[in-house]
C-alpha cells in the first residue's frame, strides 16, 4: 500500500456507498420522466407505434440482436484465447450470458461483469488474466463505438459551426467542483488497470485486430436492429445516421446514474431521434422500449447460467482485481 492510502481510502468507501443509491435514483428519476414522456405524448399514440412494427420485423429484429450478443461472445473469446487462459467457445457464451442477465437487475454498472469474472474463476481461470481482459473487452468496444462517434457529431453540430467552435459550449457539461474531483480520482484509479490491460495484449496486435472486427461485428447487428424498429414504424431514417446517434446514446449511457442504463438510454434515443433524424416522438419512445425489450429477450438465455455462478462461495463471487469502471457496450 503506498503512503496516501489511509487517506482517502474512507472517502473511496463512502463512495461505493453512495453509488448505487445515486443509480437507484437516477433510474428512478429517468424512468419517471420516461413515463411522463410517454403520458404527454398520448398512451394511444405511443401503443399505435409499436402495433405499426409487422411481425416479421420484430422477429427479425430479435434474431440481429442475439447475433449482437454472439459477436460480444466473440470479441471476449478472442482476448481470453491470446491470453492464454485456455476457455472454449461454449463457456465463453455461457459466461457472457450470464452476464448480460445478471446487469439486468444488479444495482451496478459492472455487475455482468463481476458475474463473468466469478464464473471464469470458477472454471479456473486467472482471476487477473481474466479481470484485465474484461478491462481490455470494454476498452475494445469503446474504441469500435468511436469510430461512430463523427457521424452523431455531423449530425447533432449545427451546420456550418466547427467542432472547435463548438466546444466552449459542450464544456458546460462538464462536471465542475466535488463531482469533478470524484471523475479526477476515479480515471487515476483507472490507470492502473487500464495499463495491465494494455500491457498484456499490445503483445497481441492481430488479436486485438481480431476483436475489433468482432466490436464491428455487433455494432453493425445493432444499427440495423435500430433501423429495422424505426422502418417498421415507418420512419425512414438513413443508416449513417442510425450509426451515429446510437454512439452518442452509448457513450450517455456510459454515465453511472442508473442501473444498466435503465431510463436513460430511453430517454436518449427518444430524444437524440425525434431530435436530429426527424422520426415523431412517439415513434422514438416506442423504438427506445422495443430495443430495451430485445436486450432482455437476448439475456434470457443466461438466466440458466447464472445459478451455477451464485452457488459458489462469496470469495469467488466477488474476486480480486474485479473491473469496476467501464460498463456493457
Amino acid at each position: 500500500m503506498g503512503p496516501d492510502a489511509a487517506g482517502p481510502a474512507p472517502q473511496a468507501g463512502q463512495q461505493v456507498r453512495r453509488l448505487p443509491i445515486i443509480r437507484i435514483a437516477g433510474t428512478l428519476a429517468t424512468l419517471a420522466l420516461l413515463v411522463f414522456l410517454l403520458g404527454r405524448q398520448g398512451w394511444g399514440e405511443f401503443w399505435e407505434a409499436l402495433r405499426r412494427i409487422p411481425l416479421p420485423y420484430f422477429l427479425l429484429a430479435c434474431l440481429l440482436m442475439v447475433v449482437s450478443r454472439l459477436t460480444v461472445c466473440g470479441r471476449w473469446f478472442v482476448l481470453l484465447r491470446s491470453a492464454g487462459t485456455g476457455i472454449t467457445p461454449g463457456q465463453a457464451v455461457r459466461l457472457v450470458f450470464a452476464g448480460l442477465f445478471a446487469s439486468n437487475f444488479l444495482p451496478t454498472t459492472v455487475g455482468g461483469d463481476v458475474a463473468r469474472l466469478a464464473g471464469a474463476v470458477r472454471l479456473g481461470l486467472d482471476g487477473a488474466v481474466t479481470a484485465a481482459s474484461l478491462v481490455m473487452d470494454r476498452l475494445v468496444g469503446m474504441a469500435g463505438m468511436a469510430t461512430a462517434l463523427p457521424l452523431g457529431l455531423l449530425v447533432v453540430v449545427p451546420a456550418g459551426v466547427s467542432l472547435p467552435q463548438a466546444l466552449p459550449e459542450l464544456s458546460l457539461a462538464i462536471p465542475a467542483g466535488s463531482v469533478w474531483i470524484r471523475v479526477q480520482g476515479a480515471i487515476r484509479r483507472l490507470t492502473g488497470s487500464v495499463w495491465q490491460a494494455f500491457h498484456l495484449w499490445i503483445r497481441h496486435p492481430r488479436d486485438l485486430f481480431v476483436a475489433l472486427l468482432w466490436t464491428y461485428g455487433h455494432m453493425l447487428s445493432l444499427f440495423f436492429t435500430v433501423w429495422l424498429i424505426f422502418q417498421g414504424m415507418g420512419e425512414s431514417v438513413p443508416f449513417w445516421q442510425i450509426a451515429g446517434l446510437w454512439s452518442l446514446v452509448y457513450f450517455i449511457t456510459l454515465l453511472p446514474v442508473s442501473i444498466n442504463g435503465l431510463g436513460v438510454q430511453e430517454v436518449a434515443v427518444a430524444y437524440l431521434y425525434s431530435t436530429y433524424s426527424g422520426v415523431s416522438l412517439q415513434a422514438g419512445l416506442a423504438a427506445a422500449v422495443v430495443i430495451r425489450m430485445l436486450y432482455l429477450l437476448a439475456s434470457l438465455p443466461g438466466a440458466a447460467f447464472l445459478p451455477g455462478l451464485l452457488q459458489k462461495n462469496s470469495q469467488s463471487a466477488n474476486p480480486p482485481g474485479a473491473p469496476d469502471s467501464i460498463r456493457q457496450p
